[in-house]
């Protein structure tokens, strides 16, 4: 095709243009002849009348706007095309302005405002002439002369001309920083109301979104407009920057709560994390059903918050989280106790006896067995390996502590059944046993707190007492962190805090002490545990700050203050009094914890500016002989377990951190989630060994049990790396990503990766703990962060998660090493992804619910279906990533809005049961 035929389109594209902009000005002022019989007699009454107004007759002044008015609001009820009166009265809107100045009687003057500016639509900035600014904002500038009252009758289109004036106005005069025009916002005030009589709550939320007055919200909102107002401001709170993001989140609280809707008004009370506003929530009602109700959803949160009412209490701290999911299991017919091979399938891999000739040692191939069978049958409270086989003497070392401490997952949530279990082992005369049941008993108690405490009156003899063995030490710490996750228990907090400051115990101790206690008061900004984390910091040895142990420390830190960005910024500038490359890295970390879930931009594309900086890049030519020096004296000093030292010095490994931090951040909202996605495929490509490590963990944070078929894919890819590490965590995050879901595919290319690393000892053994994350609770449970509908991210279960993440930086050093144990920090994550309804006695009931794949229906008209695709069960019913469920019939009524978690159920006294 030639370059003149290509052309042509594009100037006949032009000459359209050009014809629909002259007809447009033709339509605004048709010529005399052009104009129907009709028109032109309209044309002609409305002449007359502003004739008349230029006329000194006053008395006909009234009778003429009265005219004009009439006129105008006839025509402007329905707007699918510019008004005839507009298009007529155009013409004379500079006359009609000087009968304005004219005039004096101020009750003739505002009337003739009001129609001077619903003439003033018809004008822009674009009928400017010679640069010469005489028509800006004229709708307003009338409008704030004229009358304010009675905007209605104008017609809806005026009114979002106005709203979007008055945004314009407000932030022009916050530029040259005027005073608070309260005309401007009396004016605003009017129209809310308008827009929320009909239908146009976005346009409300945005109007006082743009003057910052969306605590004046409130007020307006009625029962029948409180769902699509607060339902539209929660789902912008994701893409506002602080603190526009809070307000918004306080409005909805305010008006959740006026309109009693409790269980909305808890979950954002929660997000919030005030104490103060969830007791409101407590107190606004009577009602200890209701109260239990509330009690459920604090307690899938790990809630520290405390009630007189026993009752409420009990809801609270998950006392019979394990009679219910028990419940759950007897009736999906799964008490049957699986054991590995169950999960393995060896006959179903390409080469069923790679196994047998494995060079995998025996022993370390039954303790990945022993975390298969705690992860398959975590909560179930039988198993028939451990116990049953004398399993736990087919390990070796430390080994024989995770395998003991299996029973505790496995009796996950009911700590009396496994102290009792545990109890035996305690005993023992061999010391890895031993600490492998006091970490069993404190795992059997996590989420689950009673006034008895009976774990912790164990576990505190251990370290208040005259003990020296350093795994029963660290195996309690870890415990007390596990068990009490979230609990911000001071008990715990005066056992572990002397831990931390003592510089005569060994680092590891100090580092699992920090963690532990980040864990016990994640996100509370707790200023005893930061202070004396620094502290340390700031006094411990520089050749210690090398050491592999230190993250934990750091993380510990940084776990305080989870989601807590508006309190951050003291601690960051106490970091910079650390003299000592380390600084970088506890920077990042804090920073990222901070934001975690917020989906801050800004954020995320500082982290990425981060991964682009290579290793030494500002300062190898300055401290190039600094650093020769303290490298030979450190060297003298390393420690032989230290061997992520000659890999990842943790003054280095700020970028790693990073990565996970792209994925923390950018986990609050959907369209975060996906960038995120694409943004890891590039550091894949381009990013150096530990920005590569961290990768496929980043993408198992973001996509913690929501098994896609993209990611699990590319980390099927990833897992094939020719750098091992990368290839380990990305087997791990396979598990991760289809934790408790029972993926057939992803088990399958699990299977197939046992086949191909079958030779290799280390890879192997994280393909089974992935292959048992992966079948988790026999497919009954979760380990997302998000729950409630996704409304609510769990600091606790971030916090697990994050953790196993951090640990697998270097899996050599840790998971692979002599600390497999740590992995139990993922316990706290785990829940039940159930959906039980009870009765007010709180017994478990039978209805019938539709479940399907969730709808997004912000903004949408009407009552648009919340789901799709739904299948009716009989409770109680398991609910998959993204799945919602809804009651079938209104028999019942539900206490809580998301049918999630346990949900108590109380009969419909207007219910009719149809023939």
């Amino acid at each position: 095709m030639s370059s003149k035929e290509k052309e042509t389109p594009k100037l006949s594209k032009e000459k359209d243009v050009e014809q629909k902009e002259n007809s447009t000005k033709k339509k605004i002022d048709l010529p005399e002849d052009e104009l129907s019989e009709e028109d032109a007699a309209l044309k002609g009454e409305l002449e007359m009348l502003v004739e008349r107004l230029q006329e000194d007759k006053i008395e006909l002044y009234q009778p003429s706007i009265d005219s004009l008015k009439k006129f105008i609001k006839e025509s402007t009820s329905s707007m699918t095309a510019v008004p005839k009166p507009l298009k007529f009265l155009r013409s004379h809107y500079d006359a009609l302005i000087s009968v304005y100045d004219k005039w004096e009687d101020k009750t003739l003057k505002a009337e003739l405002a009001d129609i001077l500016s619903m003439i003033g639509m018809t004008y822009n900035e674009s009928d400017n002439k010679d640069g010469v600014e005489t028509y800006k904002r004229e709708s307003l500038k009338w409008r704030l002369l004229g009358n304010l009252k009675s905007l209605n009758e104008w017609g809806h289109e005026y009114l979002r001309h106005l709203s979007l004036e008055i945004g314009e106005q407000y932030q022009e005069d916050l530029e040259y920083s005027k005073e608070k025009d309260e005309k401007l916002f009396s004016l605003a005030l009017e129209i809310v109301p308008e827009f929320l009589k009909h239908n146009a709550e976005t346009e409300a939320v945005d109007l006082l979104l743009e003057l910052e007055s969306i605590d004046k919200l409130p007020q307006f909102v009625d029962k029948d407009t409180f769902e699509r107002v607060c339902l539209y401001l929660v789902s912008c709170v994701p893409l506002l920057a602080p603190p526009d993001d809070l307000s918004f989140l306080n409005t909805a609280f305010s008006i959740y709560l006026l309109q009693n809707q409790l269980t909305n008004a808890l979950s954002l009370a929660i997000r919030l994390d005030d104490e103060e506003l969830i007791r409101n929530v407590f107190e606004a009602t009577d009602d200890e059903i209701v109260q239990q109700q509330l009690g459920f959803i604090l307690g899938r949160q790990n809630s520290c918050f405390k009630i007189d009412n026993e009752k409420v209490q009990q809801c609270i701290s998950n006392v019979k989280i394990s009679e219910y999911f028990k419940y759950l299991t007897k009736e999906l017919n799964l008490l049957t106790p699986k054991v590995p091979e169950d999960i393995y399938r060896s006959h179903l891999e390409s080469s069923p006896t790679s196994i047998m000739n494995s060079s995998m040692e025996s022993a370390h191939q039954n303790l990945a067995s022993a975390f298969v069978n705690s992860f398959v049958n975590a909560g179930y409270g039988s198993e028939k390996v451990v116990q049953e086989d004398q399993w736990i003497y087919k390990t070796k070392g430390t080994g024989m502590l995770s395998t003991t401490a299996s029973l505790g997952l496995i009796n996950l949530w009911d700590n009396t059944e496994g102290l009792q279990k545990l109890d035996e082992y305690l005993y023992n005369e061999q010391f890895e046993i031993k600490a492998g049941a006091l970490l069993g008993m404190a795992l059997s108690s996590t989420s689950v707190h009673d006034e008895v405490e009976s774990a912790l009156l164990i576990l505190q003899d251990y370290l208040s007492g005259t003990e020296k063995n350093v795994s029963i030490i660290t195996s309690v710490i870890t415990g007390l962190g596990i068990s009490f996750a979230g609990s911000e228990d001071e008990t715990v907090l005066n056992l572990l805090l002397p831990l931390i400051s003592d510089t005569d115990i060994s680092l590891e101790v100090s580092s699992l002490a920090a963690l532990a206690l980040g864990h016990v008061f994640v996100g509370t900004c707790n200023g005893d545990i930061s202070s004396t984390i620094l502290q340390t910091l700031l006094e411990r040895e520089s050749s210690e700050l090398t050491s592999k142990w230190i993250r934990f420390m750091s993380l510990g830190l940084g776990l305080l203050y989870m989601s807590k960005y508006d309190q951050a910024d003291d601690v960051l500038e106490t970091i910079e009094a650390i003299e000592h490359p380390i600084v970088k890295t506890l920077k990042v970390i804090v920073t990222v914890c901070s934001y975690a879930g917020t989906g801050n931009v800004l954020q995320i594309q500082a982290l990425l500016q981060m991964c682009t900086v290579k290793p030494h890049q500002d300062e190898a030519e300055e401290d190039e002989e600094k650093d020769g020096e303290k490298a030979k004296e450190s060297e003298n000093d390393k420690d032989k377990e230290d061997i992520d030292n000659t890999t990842t010095p943790e003054n280095e490994s700020y970028q790693a951190y990073a990565v996970l931090g792209l994925a923390l951040i950018a986990m609050g909202e959907e369209i975060g989630q996906e960038m995120s996605l694409r943004h890891f495929g590039h550091l894949m490509h381009y990013g150096n060994s530990m920005i590569r490590r961290a990768v496929p963990l980043a993408m198992g944070l973001v996509s913690s049990s929501n098994p896609q078929m993209k990611v699990f894919d590319t980390l099927s890819r990833y897992s094939h790396d020719q750098d091992l590490d990368v290839a380990i965590n990305s087997i791990f995050s396979m598990g991760l990503v289809g934790a408790g879901t029972n993926n057939a595919r992803l088990a399958q290319l699990l299977r197939q990766l046992a086949s191909y690393y079958s030779k290799d000892r280390d890879s192997l053994f994280i393909v089974r703990i992935a292959q048992g994350l992966v079948s988790l609770g026999k497919g009954t449970m979760t380990i997302s962060p998000f729950n409630t509908d996704r409304a609510i991210l769990s600091k606790v279960s971030l916090a697990s998660i994050l953790t196993v993440a951090v640990t697998l930086l270097d899996p050599k050093s840790f998971i692979l090493d002599n600390n497999s144990a740590l992995l139990y920090y993922l316990a706290p994550s785990i829940k039940p992804r159930m959906l039980v309804t009870v009765d007010e006695e709180l017994n478990p009931i039978k209805v019938n619910v539709r479940v399907g794949q969730a709808v997004d229906v912000v903004g949408q008209a009407g009552r648009p279906k919340t789901i799709t695709g739904w299948v009716t069960h009989s409770t109680p019913v398991l609910l998959g990533h993204g799945e919602r469920a809804e009651l079938e019939t209104d028999e019942y009524l539900s206490l809580a809005t998301a049918l999630e978690g346990i949900v108590i159920l109380r009969k419909n006294p207007d219910f009719v049961e149809e023939d």
